[in-house]
């Protein structure tokens, strides 16, 4: 005589699946809680990059205002100094225009 074995599970097979299955619920649902404090750890660096952005921008937005002021009077030392050389350039000429001058009426 053969026994079949009976395909309907038992309680006891019942209480162990359960039991994985509350398992594996508690391992994503500890699983979630590390991806939650992940989240929040990178809203935070973030929010701390945003702010750095946000510095660095004005900055720049400084730097560029300095810049310009130092085009500026970079640009009118410029003028200052060709202005300087005309000038130098000037009174020589008159100087030796002078010198000639009285050398001829001698």
């Amino acid at each position: 005589m053969t026994t079949t074995p009976n395909p309907e599970p038992t309680l006891t097979d019942v209480i162990q699946k359960l039991d994985k299955l509350t398992g594996h619920v508690e391992k994503l649902t500890s699983d979630v809680e590390h991806l939650s404090s992940d989240v929040e750890h990178l809203s935070s660096d973030v929010e701390n990059l945003s702010s750095d952005v946000e510095n660095l921008s004005s900055d720049v937005e400084n730097l560029s205002s300095e810049m310009k002021r130092f085009d500026e009077r970079f640009s009118d030392y410029r003028q200052a100094t060709q202005w300087v050389v005309q000038l130098a350039f000037t009174l020589i000429a008159s100087a030796t225009i002078t010198v000639i001058i009285t050398s001829v009426l001698k």
